[in-house]
């Protein structure tokens, strides 16, 4: 398959912990969108955390401005937090927050991407109100949510990468990395049609 054609993943997240068990899901799932013919880059939790908190009046670094174009390049995109008291991590948020220099985009923000969200917490209740608020800032970044979003207990499994995980937890991490690869695919095909017959 020519570069082109494959779907460009962007994959964000992690902690500042080695190993963590939220970045290793997230490269589970940059994995899966690779199977099925995606090209990927990671910004993991060393890389965020070099991101300064965001000022718009601010010129952005060289780690911010390769985050900003790889954002805009991007055909879809798989974001993974871990959850901090019932929500998204200050070090994932900061990062979602560059994406503000997307907004006088042709399709600004995450307009047009298909999101998979992903979160890890020691207990259900902050993995699912951690999934469910990342899908709601990807809402407002205009993304598209997968249908399928993995919420991970990481004190029933804890994730290692490199290491085979619990049956489910794998198939839910590949699911999500799978949607996201064909969805960019139907995305990409819609945009360029439309494209198309703009110039016609």
């Amino acid at each position: 398959m020519d570069l082109t054609e494959q779907p460009f993943i962007v994959g964000l997240g992690g902690t500042l912990r080695a190993d963590s068990s939220t970045e290793s899901a997230l490269r589970i799932a940059l994995d899966a969108a690779e199977a099925h013919g995606a090209r990927t880059e990671l910004f993991g939790g060393s890389t965020l955390a070099r991101l300064p908190m965001y000022d718009p009046d601010t010129p952005n670094g060289e780690d911010a401005q390769r985050l900003i174009e790889s954002l805009r390049l991007a055909d879809g995109v798989i974001i993974a937090s871990p959850g901090y008291h019932g929500s998204v991590s200050g070090l994932v948020k900061n990062a979602l927050d560059y994406a503000e220099e997307l907004r006088q985009d042709g399709n600004p923000y995450l307009s047009g991407r298909a999101v998979g969200c992903v979160t890890t917490a020691y207990g259900w209740q902050a993995a699912v109100t951690t999934l469910q608020t990342l899908r709601s800032i990807v809402h407002a970044l205009r993304g598209w949510p997968t249908p399928l979003g993995a919420a991970i207990n990481s004190g029933v499994t804890r994730i290692e990468y490199g290491q085979q995980p619990d049956e489910r937890v794998d198939f839910q991490l590949r699911t999500v990395g799978r949607e996201v690869c064909a969805l960019s695919r139907v995305s990409r095909s819609t945009t360029e049609g439309l494209a198309g017959a703009r110039s016609e």
